[in-house]
């Protein structure tokens, strides 16, 4: 089994949404804002090869936004767009076999899609598209929380073409990656492990746990979370799980934190260690 991160691409963003409630002083050292008062979200993705597949975890905002879309969302490519770095690692978007999406939140699926001849495709045509059941449900029957949230150009053409697989809580997907079910950022959001036996475990934490210290701090929870005392319950379950497993855990949404390890430190409390150099692509 090999894995990647994969950058595709930045977005700035009010703290208030990704930071809740939480009180700026408590936050601002860890992620400090820019000039116009926003926070940083990477939109990293993990790319696993296993059992002889592809797997594709999320796919970033991808290339679909309109000028207005771009400036609202502050969208930039410091490291290139998910394909250009997936080309970096000998892969094309034609080459996946499994796309899974951990829940489809526009910046979590919008590279599901590419418009191609003033049509909108699938980006991976030879893929299988994973999705929680639940999750596709709330995505084709929002309300006025959860509209703006999910576009349908980003998941009912994969449905159109009959690429999705609905998924019914924990599925295996491999025989060294799994998908678990995580509710609370929204009732269908899916976690990723990739487990070799000999390694220490990976979990792909979407927004589980959307920056580092929202694995540390419990009760911090973003402010998108449409259930977050279920994100809080959720969250104790895996802390206890990294804790046990010395899991390696991958941050999607961190810049200064992309992938770490859950401890404790000499004072009892969780923290999080930043992990350099493995299997990373940055």
């Amino acid at each position: 089994m090999k894995w990647q991160i994969i950058p595709t691409g930045r977005v700035w963003v009010e703290p208030g949404g990704a930071l809740g409630l939480v009180p700026r002083s408590l936050w601002i050292e860890k992620q400090p804002v820019d000039e116009h008062n926003r926070v940083p979200m990477d939109l990293n993705c993990l790319l696993i090869q296993s059992d002889g597949k592809n797997i594709l975890i999320d796919t970033g905002m991808g290339p679909k936004l309109s000028a207005n879309g771009l400036q609202n969302w502050g969208l930039e490519w410091p490291e290139g767009t998910l394909e250009e770095n997936l080309a970096k690692v000998g892969v094309k978007p034609k080459d996946m076999d499994i796309v899974i999406n951990t829940h489809l939140h526009s910046d979590h699926c919008g590279g599901n899609t590419i418009l191609e001849n003033d049509e909108i495709v699938p980006t991976s045509p030879n893929a299988e598209y994973w999705v929680q059941r639940m999750e596709f449900a709330d995505a084709m029957n929002t309300n006025s929380r959860t509209r703006n949230a999910y576009l349908p150009e980003n998941f009912e053409p994969i449905w159109k073409a009959g690429q999705y697989r609905l998924l019914h809580g924990d599925t295996e997907v491999t025989s060294e990656v799994r998908c678990v079910i995580t509710p609370g950022h929204s009732r269908g959001h899916q976690c990723v492990i990739a487990e070799d036996g000999s390694n220490p475990p990976v979990m792909f934490l979407a927004d589980l746990a959307s920056y580092a210290l929202h694995m540390e701090k419990t009760a911090w929870v973003t402010a998108y979370d449409v259930e977050p005392l279920a994100t809080i319950t959720t969250k104790q379950k895996w802390q206890a799980w990294a804790l046990e497993k010395e899991a390696l855990l991958v941050f999607q949404h961190d810049l200064y934190t992309p992938l770490g390890k859950l401890i404790r430190n000499d004072e009892g409390k969780l923290e999080v260690e930043r992990v350099e150099g493995i299997n990373i692509f940055l």
